[in-house]
């Protein structure tokens, strides 16, 4: 076989396996994500004693043979880029391996292969298949708007922490021992429990003045929810007119740098300026 016709068939190989855009990548990344959901509920299945006990050698060997698949479209990720240590230590490389090794380490530490299920994390790939990077742009404005208010919400945090503080105190000398709240540490946590509206009702007050100021709390406690909620859609909208949310559609991926996200009509790559279609 020839440079030229080795280097071609990497070429293609590499198409169909880092990018979405052509029918062949997209199948390949339905498939995979096919497989990788049959290999996560393969893994819950047998964590049921009853499952595991009557169809223990058809999952031992289904995990085999997707174990397999795994290992030889890891191995092929590998040898059609040009710097393999990039794909190797990048995070879909890690999660990828992470994802593999489980089934032969449980070979010499039993129980180990329970970790398999870390192969759900490789279902971020559907980003690229269903082209949700176009929502990435509105995330980023989200988690602007979450670290813009940080300082606001903060100080409100801090704020209902001293009311529940002053609250639960308040509670513990109401109710006493006798009533469960025995120390003001547990007042406090019933406090926040009431307080968010959570409501486990392991605690409850029995004195009228108790629950007169537990009714207090529980509606403090709508309004508490809301003040958050609030600061950060006013800084995401504020974030919003400001700043322009395009995000590149493009699934084109560098085969020397494994970038993605470049722009429609790119020729070059944005990362290292690698050339994007080699011939």
């Amino acid at each position: 076989m020839s440079k030229y016709t080795r280097n071609k068939w990497k070429l293609k190989l590499q198409e169909i396996i880092y990018e979405a855009d052509t029918p062949a990548g997209k199948l390949f990344d339905v498939v995979l994500l096919i497989t990788i959901l049959a290999s996560i509920v393969l893994v819950m299945l047998e964590s049921v004693n009853s499952i595991d006990k009557n169809f223990h050698n058809f999952l031992n060997i289904s995990e085999w043979i997707i174990t397999i698949l795994f290992s030889l479209e890891y191995i092929a990720r590998i040898i059609t880029v040009r710097k393999p240590l990039n794909y190797v230590f990048s995070f879909y490389g890690i999660v990828d391996l992470l994802s593999t090794i489980p089934k032969y380490i449980s070979l010499i530490f039993g129980g180990v292969h329970a970790l398999a299920a870390l192969r759900a994390l490789r279902l971020l790939r559907i980003f690229r298949i269903l082209k949700l990077a176009r929502y990435l742009g509105a995330s980023n404005t989200l988690i602007s708007a979450l670290k813009a208010s940080r300082a606001k919400i903060s100080v409100f945090l801090f704020a209902v922490v001293i009311v529940a503080i002053i609250l639960g105190t308040i509670m513990y000398l109401i109710e006493g021992e006798e009533n469960g709240f025995t120390n003001i540490p547990k007042s406090v946590y019933w406090c926040i429990v009431t307080l968010t509206t959570v409501g486990f009702g392991d605690i409850a007050p029995q004195t009228p003045l108790g629950q007169f100021i537990a009714s207090l709390i529980m509606i403090l406690g709508y309004g508490i929810i809301a003040v958050p909620t609030g600061i950060v859609s006013a800084e995401y909208t504020s974030q919003n007119k400001s700043k322009d949310n395009k995000v590149p559609l493009n699934s084109q991926c560098c085969s020397n740098c494994l970038a993605e996200k470049h722009s429609d009509n790119a020729e070059f790559c944005f990362k290292c300026g690698c050339k994007l279609h080699r011939e």
